[in-house]
This record gives C-alpha cells, sequence and structure tokens, in this order.
C-alpha cells in the first residue's frame, strides 16, 4: 500500500516543478494548504445532505404541491392477470405484433385491450406529477442557495475579477474557510447524487448522468488535491448559474402554468448559453490554458486537468445542442414539446395529444427531468449538474 500510495501522489505528476509534498506540508500558523484528507469530510456531509433532502421532499416540498392542488395519487393500475404479468417480469415490457396476436388468442381478448393492459402496467411503476415535483424542488432550492453563497463569496475575492490570480504564487495559496465550505459542500452534494441516483426516477440518460456525476467528484476532488480551488470555485460558480432555472421551469411545468414554464426556460437557455458556450471558455478555460502557462508552465496534473475540462466543454456543445433542438421545436410548434431527454417512458402513451408532454435536462437542462406528461423543454445540462460540473 505505501509503495501504491507513493506511486498515486508521484509529487512530479501533482506539483510544478522544484515543489514538493514537504514544502506544502509545514506551513506558517494559521494558513492552512489544502490536503486531500480534508474531502473525507463530504462523505458523512453527503449523508446529511440526503438525510436534509428526504424530510424536505416530504414535509415541505410535499406541502407546496398539494398547495398548487398537485396530488401524490396513484394513477390507474391493470387488473391483475398472471399470464399478462410473467410477460411483462420475464419477457417483454412492450410487446410486438407477435406477442400482442398470441396473448389475445390465449386470453380471448382483443389485441387493444392486452395493449391497454400493458401501457397501464407500465405507467404504474412511474412516479407521478407529485414526486417529480418535490424532487425538482429540493434541487431548485440546493442549486439556487449554493448559486448565492457561491456567488457572495466570489464577489470579494480577487481572483473573481482577475483570473491570473488564480496561479499567483501557485500553488502556495491558502484554503480559507468559505472556500472550504463552498468546496466541500458541492462535492457533498454530487456524491448524495450519486447515491440518490437509484432511488430517484428512472430516466433514459441514468447511465450518462452516472458517469456526469462520477466526473463531477473526480474534478472536485482533483482540483482540490493540487490546490486549484481557485479556478475550480469560478467552474462551480459557472455551472450553478443556471441549474436552478431548470428545476424552477419543471415546477412550473408540474403545477400546469405553461406560460411561466415556457418563459423560465427562454431564460434559462440563454443563461446556459451565455454561461457554458461563452463564460466557460472565454473566461475559465483561457485562465486554465493560457495564463496558467505563462505564470506556472505545464506540469502532468496540469494536462490532466485542462483535458477534462475541454471535455467537459464539449459536453457543454452537446447539452446546447438538445437544448436548442427543443426550442426550435417549440418556436414551430407555439409552446415547449417533447423532449430528446426522458423517462424510461413517458406516460403520455395515455394522452398522446397532452400540449405539455416531455422535457428534461441538468446539469441539468430543462423542464422535466422526466418527460412525462407535463415536461416542458430542456436538455439536462448539470449539471444538475447539475452541474454542477
Amino acid at each position: 500500500m505505501a509503495a501504491l500510495s507513493a506511486w498515486f501522489w508521484n509529487e512530479r505528476f501533482w506539483l510544478p516543478h522544484n515543489v514538493t509534498w514537504a514544502d506544502l506540508a509545514d506551513p506558517a500558523p494559521g494558513v492552512e494548504y489544502p490536503k486531500a484528507g480534508h474531502l473525507l469530510a463530504a462523505l458523512p456531509l453527503a449523508l446529511g445532505i440526503f438525510i436534509v433532502r428526504i424530510l424536505f421532499e416530504r414535509f415541505i416540498a410535499s406541502a407546496c404541491a398539494r398547495g398548487l392542488h398537485i396530488q401524490p395519487g396513484a394513477g390507474r393500475r391493470a387488473q391483475p392477470n398472471a399470464v399478462l404479468e410473467k410477460v411483462f417480469t420475464s419477457i417483454t415490457k412492450n410487446p410486438d405484433s407477435r406477442h400482442l396476436d398470441g396473448l389475445s388468442k390465449q386470453l380471448d381478448w382483443e389485441v387493444r385491450k392486452v395493449q391497454r393492459w400493458f401501457r397501464h402496467r407500465r405507467n404504474q411503476d412511474k412516479p407521478s406529477t407529485h414526486t417529480k415535483f418535490c424532487e425538482s424542488m429540493w434541487r431548485f432550492s440546493f442549486y439556487l442557495g449554493i448559486f448565492i453563497y457561491g456567488f457572495q463569496f466570489l464577489w470579494q475575492c480577487p481572483w473573481m475579477w482577475d483570473t491570473r490570480h488564480c496561479w499567483y504564487n501557485y500553488p502556495y495559496q491558502v484554503m480559507t474557510p468559505g472556500l472550504y465550505h463552498y468546496y466541500v459542500t458541492e462535492l457533498a452534494f454530487y456524491w448524495s447524487l450519486m447515491f440518490s441516483q437509484f432511488t430517484d426516477i428512472k430516466r433514459k440518460d441514468f447511465l450518462i448522468m452516472f458517469i456526469h456525476h462520477l466526473a463531477t467528484v473526480s474534478l472536485i476532488s482533483f482540483s482540490y488535491a493540487n490546490n486549484m480551488a481557485r479556478v475550480g470555485s469560478l467552474v462551480l460558480c459557472v455551472h450553478d448559474a443556471s441549474d436552478f432555472l431548470l428545476e424552477a421551469a419543471k415546477m412550473a411545468n408540474y403545477s400546469k402554468y405553461q406560460r411561466l414554464c415556457d418563459s423560465l426556460f427562454i431564460v434559462f437557455s440563454v443563461v446556459f448559453f451565455i454561461t457554458r458556450l461563452i463564460i466557460f471558455p472565454v473566461w475559465v478555460l483561457n485562465s486554465t490554458m493560457f495564463e496558467s502557462w505563462a505564470i506556472i508552465g505545464p506540469y502532468p496534473s496540469w494536462w490532466v486537468f485542462n483535458v477534462l475540462l475541454l471535455l467537459l466543454q464539449v459536453m457543454h456543445v452537446f447539452w446546447a445542442y438538445l437544448i436548442f433542438r427543443i426550442a426550435f421545436k417549440a418556436i414551430m410548434r407555439g409552446k415547449v414539446c417533447n423532449d430528446v431527454r426522458s423517462d424510461i417512458e413517458s406516460s403520455s402513451e395515455e394522452e398522446p395529444h397532452s400540449p405539455t408532454e416531455g422535457l428534461k435536462a441538468s446539469t441539468h437542462t430543462p423542464k422535466g427531468e422526466n418527460g412525462t406528461n407535463g415536461h416542458c423543454a430542456a436538455a439536462r445540462a448539470r449539471t444538475q449538474n447539475h452541474s454542477s460540473w
């Protein structure tokens, strides 16, 4: 283990030339440099955030949903049928015409009745609008709160106004309590998202979002371990700026305030475009790639960090394409419509002409993370997060 640890924490990978871990191990009194062990505090905090989320959704978000007449009642359930249930659980949840014809003859049912049974059976496993509203309200509350905190904190920091301060005297940069709390809280939240994703609403992009959360956790941890937390705080703030707008749009859609949903989606799209496609590359990437090169020079972990940020920018472009695709359809049809990213299966099978069907986003991206009846537009940038990095 000692040999493995020594290999992993090789100074020539993590630190600039002529800097060693010993140089950072014994700072002056009252001075604290980042240490990888500090990040362990994020794990119990992630559990605490998850518990707070459960309580928030049960007692606060649920009450708000009922106040908006979003009831937690269950939808229509499929009538018990052992034959069809066996096919549903063991063979297919969406039978083709051959299976439908065979089941129709076996049960002496009309084909449409068999189709209806499978539709009801699929839909009864879906979360209610009440559940989706509560989830979005929790995300909205966290994203808005952490964005306000981060923006207020960075407003007082010199690197907010001159990104070259991210690299002056690097890596001998003090980890202040405000920066530490900002970083660890964000890290804990994304740890909680990784765990809760297995209990949240099931979506088609489950694997993509899991990888996204894992990449976010890795980026935050990586930047903290080699004391790139200053520029990391800028990345976090840029991503948090649009996530709460997405969740607000989804809540408006679940509440059937379609005009408000559409307006919020437009605002979200504009903010996403400005922050992810303009500010991030021009402000952040320019600093990490060019200003840092001029001030401290490249070294192995510097290359890794910049490659990861470039990959993140590629994801921004992809998500922007999805968002603008939805926006284009909204302009053509006069409203925000289907999302390209939806639940495992949209409940719109019940009402195929529902005007607000679809949409989901993160890190997240607009409206309805679920794409079921009553979702606004989005492509999930978060990113959510989210986000989120």
